[in-house]
C-alpha cells in the first residue's frame, strides 16, 4: 500500500511565500506523476501543478510565474513553492500521486493525501 502526506500549509499575508511538501511512502516501485490540486470553500477541486516522471511540468494559468513544482525522485517527494501569494490562493491543497507499487506483483496506485490548508490574508 501507498500513503501520501502533505505538509507546509499555514497562514500568510498577501505577497508572502509557502513551500508545500508531498511525501509518498510504502512499497513504491515507481511514480509516474505527482500533482497538486486545491479546493477553495464552495468551489470545485482544481489542478494547480503537475510534474511527471521525466520532470516535465504544467501549471494552472492562475499560478504561472508564481508557483513552482519540483520533485525528489530518490525521496518520492514533491514540493510546491508558492510565491507572491494572493487571497484567492486560499484553499485546501491536496497531493495526488500515481504510480506502481509492489505486492508480490506490480500494481497501479492512485492515492490522495489528506490535504493541507493554505490561508492568505489581505
Amino acid at each position: 500500500q501507498v500513503q501520501v502526506v502533505e505538509s507546509g500549509g499555514g497562514l500568510v499575508h498577501t505577497g508572502g511565500s509557502l513551500r508545500l511538501s508531498c511525501a509518498a511512502s510504502g512499497r513504491i516501485f515507481s511514480i509516474n506523476y505527482m500533482d497538486w490540486y486545491r479546493q477553495a470553500l464552495g468551489k470545485e477541486r482544481e489542478l494547480v501543478a503537475h510534474i511527471s516522471s521525466d520532470g516535465s511540468t504544467k501549471y494552472a494559468d492562475s499560478v504561472k510565474g508564481r508557483f513552482t513544482i519540483s520533485r525528489d525522485n530518490a525521496e518520492n517527494t514533491a514540493y510546491l513553492q508558492m510565491n507572491n501569494l494572493k487571497p484567492e490562493d486560499t484553499a485546501v491543497y491536496y497531493c495526488n500521486v500515481e504510480g506502481i507499487w509492489s505486492d508480490y506483483d506490480l500494481l497501479d496506485f492512485d492515492v490522495w493525501g489528506q490535504g493541507t490548508v493554505v490561508a492568505v490574508s489581505s
